[in-house]
């Protein structure tokens, strides 16, 4: 798997991050950047964050309602942020008429993204300084994200700048006792010294294509049976036949 390298400026002086629309080009490094970001969360949270799958993503970059936003440093990818002004799509996740029965107009954060090396050093809040500017310019009156209930990090992080949670899913899980549906092993008997009768297989094999193969001693019961027959039928035809009364 590709990894997105540790941004390296390649000039002196103070750091700027500058942010930007996301751009075709962009795209496999944006998908990279986003890989290395989630790979521990998506380890230990039984819901993938992000990012679902490189063709969704793909398909993000097409749709008209999303924002996709790169934040660069030195010419590196340092952040990314995605967001919609509408919830549609098939992995739709909110009931909009939540929020209008409440009077929010929200600007829904689909990704929001931070290099490792670069967290805590003010690229976070300058992604949500930009969100935020986005929203108020587009009418909008809240935020509004989803985070895993043990991404602790990024929900502490959040919290100090005043998120609060909705109403919301949780995951709940019960153990159900069961059973294996394959048995365990069963002893057999051993195999018998005679055929038993009525027992499958207990008499001789037939060979393919033709009679079954006979012991010598079966032959010559049968050979016995066959010539006494013919003796017997051969002494009728000789009889006189009985006189007519």
């Amino acid at each position: 798997m590709a990894e997105t390298k540790s941004p390296a400026p390649s000039h002196k002086g103070p750091l700027e991050v500058r942010v930007r629309r996301i751009h075709r080009r962009d795209l496999n490094r944006a998908w990279e950047f986003l890989k290395l970001v989630f790979r521990d969360v998506n380890r230990e949270t039984v819901e993938y964050q992000r990012p679902r799958s490189k063709r969704r993503f793909l398909e993000v970059y097409s749709s008209e309602w999303i924002e996709q936003l790169v934040y660069e440093v030195g010419g590196e990818i340092v952040g990314y942020s995605e967001c919609a002004f509408e919830a549609s799509g098939d992995d739709n996740w909110v009931n909009p008429r939540w929020f209008e029965k409440r009077g929010m107009r929200p600007l829904f954060v689909e990704e929001l993204a931070v290099h490792p090396d670069y967290q805590g050093r003010g690229v976070g809040s300058f992604i949500l300084e930009q969100l935020q500017h986005l929203a108020r310019t587009r009418g909008c009156t809240h935020l509004v994200l989803e985070v895993a209930e043990n991404n602790e990090s990024a929900l502490t992080w959040y919290r100090t700048r005043n998120f609060t949670k909705l109403d919301a899913a949780i995951f709940l899980a019960q153990k159900v006792p069961g059973e294996p549906d394959l048995l365990p092993p069963r002893r057999i008997k051993p195999r018998p010294t005679k055929p038993v009768e009525g027992t499958p297989n207990a008499g001789p094999i037939p060979q393919e294509g033709g009679a079954p193969t006979l012991t010598s001693g079966r032959k010559a019961r049968l050979v016995r049976a066959v010539s006494g027959g013919s003796r017997k039928k051969t002494a009728a035809k000789g009889a006189p036949k009985p006189a007519d009364d």
